[in-house]
Protein backbone atom coordinates (compact mmCIF):
# COMPACT_ATOMS: atom_id res chain seq x y z
CA UNK A 1 0.00 0.00 0.00
CA UNK A 2 2.83 2.60 0.79
CA UNK A 3 3.90 1.46 -2.89
CA UNK A 4 0.54 3.05 -4.27
CA UNK A 5 0.92 5.83 -1.79
CA UNK A 6 3.75 7.25 -3.12
CA UNK A 7 3.03 6.61 -6.96
CA UNK A 8 0.29 8.66 -6.62
CA UNK A 9 1.49 11.53 -4.28
CA UNK A 10 4.80 11.51 -6.18
CA UNK A 11 3.04 11.44 -9.57
CA UNK A 12 0.71 14.57 -8.66
CA UNK A 13 3.41 16.94 -7.95
CA UNK A 14 4.88 15.74 -11.11
CA UNK A 15 1.63 16.63 -12.96
CA UNK A 16 1.58 19.95 -11.24
CA UNK A 17 5.43 20.81 -12.75
CA UNK A 18 3.91 19.51 -15.88
CA UNK A 19 0.88 21.77 -15.94
CA UNK A 20 3.36 24.69 -14.94
CA UNK A 21 5.61 24.02 -18.04
CA UNK A 22 2.37 23.20 -19.91
CA UNK A 23 0.24 26.27 -19.25
CA UNK A 24 2.89 28.79 -17.78
CA UNK A 25 5.35 30.68 -19.50
CA UNK A 26 7.70 29.73 -16.80
CA UNK A 27 10.79 28.52 -17.55
CA UNK A 28 11.92 24.62 -16.44
CA UNK A 29 14.62 26.26 -14.28
CA UNK A 30 12.06 28.38 -12.60
CA UNK A 31 9.62 25.57 -11.86
CA UNK A 32 12.74 23.55 -10.18
CA UNK A 33 13.48 26.37 -7.69
CA UNK A 34 9.37 27.18 -7.08
CA UNK A 35 9.28 23.43 -5.96
CA UNK A 36 12.41 23.71 -3.59
CA UNK A 37 11.28 26.51 -2.27
CA UNK A 38 7.63 25.25 -1.76
CA UNK A 39 9.17 22.29 0.04
CA UNK A 40 11.30 24.80 2.09
CA UNK A 41 7.81 26.87 3.10
CA UNK A 42 5.60 23.79 3.49
CA UNK A 43 8.02 22.08 5.79
CA UNK A 44 8.19 25.93 7.59
CA UNK A 45 4.72 25.83 8.24
CA UNK A 46 3.82 22.09 9.05
CA UNK A 47 2.18 20.78 5.87
CA UNK A 48 4.87 18.61 4.12
CA UNK A 49 6.05 16.55 7.15
CA UNK A 50 2.98 14.57 7.27
CA UNK A 51 2.71 14.50 3.41
CA UNK A 52 6.01 12.53 4.18
CA UNK A 53 5.01 10.18 6.56
CA UNK A 54 1.53 9.39 4.93
CA UNK A 55 3.64 9.33 1.28
CA UNK A 56 7.56 8.39 2.17
CA UNK A 57 9.31 8.34 -1.06
CA UNK A 58 6.52 10.14 -3.19
CA UNK A 59 6.78 13.06 -0.92
CA UNK A 60 10.85 12.88 -0.61
CA UNK A 61 12.46 12.42 -3.72
CA UNK A 62 10.93 15.07 -6.15
CA UNK A 63 12.32 18.28 -6.04
CA UNK A 64 9.49 19.27 -2.98
CA UNK A 65 11.30 16.94 -0.82
CA UNK A 66 14.63 18.65 -1.29
CA UNK A 67 13.15 21.39 -0.05
CA UNK A 68 11.94 19.43 2.88
CA UNK A 69 15.71 18.15 3.69
CA UNK A 70 17.17 21.38 3.58
CA UNK A 71 14.80 22.42 5.86
CA UNK A 72 14.79 20.03 7.82
CA UNK A 73 18.63 19.99 7.99
CA UNK A 74 18.76 23.52 8.92
CA UNK A 75 16.23 22.87 11.89
CA UNK A 76 18.37 20.72 13.42
CA UNK A 77 21.35 22.53 12.93
CA UNK A 78 20.02 25.57 14.19
CA UNK A 79 18.77 23.71 17.40
CA UNK A 80 22.25 22.59 17.97
CA UNK A 81 24.35 25.41 16.78
CA UNK A 82 22.63 28.27 16.84
CA UNK A 83 22.83 31.03 14.35
CA UNK A 84 25.30 29.55 12.73
CA UNK A 85 23.55 26.25 11.77
CA UNK A 86 21.24 28.00 9.72
CA UNK A 87 24.37 27.95 7.37
CA UNK A 88 25.82 24.60 7.76
CA UNK A 89 21.90 22.49 8.39
CA UNK A 90 20.91 22.14 4.86
CA UNK A 91 24.32 20.79 3.50
CA UNK A 92 25.01 18.77 6.24
CA UNK A 93 21.06 17.29 5.77
CA UNK A 94 21.45 16.66 1.75
CA UNK A 95 25.16 16.16 1.34
CA UNK A 96 24.52 12.30 0.40
CA UNK A 97 21.66 13.54 -2.54
CA UNK A 98 24.57 16.31 -3.56
CA UNK A 99 27.57 14.04 -4.02
CA UNK A 100 25.96 11.01 -5.17
CA UNK A 101 24.57 14.14 -8.42
CA UNK A 102 28.21 14.78 -8.90
CA UNK A 103 29.63 11.76 -8.72
CA UNK A 104 27.06 9.98 -11.49
CA UNK A 105 27.55 13.20 -13.22
CA UNK A 106 30.64 12.81 -13.67
CA UNK A 107 30.12 9.28 -14.83
CA UNK A 108 27.57 10.35 -17.74
CA UNK A 109 30.40 12.90 -18.03
CA UNK A 110 32.89 10.40 -18.91
CA UNK A 111 30.53 7.94 -21.07
CA UNK A 112 28.22 10.38 -22.89
CA UNK A 113 29.88 11.57 -26.42
CA UNK A 114 30.26 15.20 -26.16
CA UNK A 115 29.09 17.48 -29.00
CA UNK A 116 28.16 20.94 -30.44
CA UNK A 117 24.68 22.22 -29.74
CA UNK A 118 24.59 23.74 -33.09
Amino acid sequence: MMVLKAFVVGGLICVVGQLLIDYTKMTPARILVLFVTLGVVFTAIGIYKPLVDFAGAGATVPLLGFGYSLAVGVEKSVAENGLLGAFMGGVTQTSGGIAIAIFLGFICALVAKSKDKS
